[in-house]
């Protein structure tokens, strides 16, 4: 819980996340991987299941971070949530993100459900 959110975090160690999963509302997710952009860039992320490009949100002046905001039924989530080892968030002018597949991802897509 950050915030009284119910969120998923992948950081190093005293480091700021890489991936953030974070329950907004009941039905609505936001996924924020570190990095900065001017618009709204497309993305992508592959599973053990599959690859599923997404978009992020117009970027926001003075904030960092590249968001997406999903609804909690998506089949991104569940293909996240059940991937097999690790999935993977491109984002166009960074290196891809490898992150394993934790318990933590399922119990906020759950909570947000």
């Amino acid at each position: 819980m950050v915030g009284g959110r119910s969120t998923a975090r992948f950081a190093a160690t005293g480091q700021a996340p890489l991936v953030q999963l974070t329950c907004l509302t009941k039905g609505t997710l936001q996924l924020t991987h570190a990095g900065l952009v001017e618009t709204a860039v497309p993305l992508g992320v592959t599973t053990s299941s599959g690859i599923f490009p997404l978009l992020s949100d117009p970027a926001i002046p003075g904030t960092s971070g590249v968001t997406v905001t999903l609804s909690a039924r998506l089949p991104v989530l569940d293909a996240i949530t059940y991937s097999r080892g690790r999935f993977v968030i491109e984002v166009p002018g960074q290196p891809p993100s490898y992150l394993p597949a934790w318990p933590e991802v399922a119990r906020v897509v759950e909570d947000c459900r």
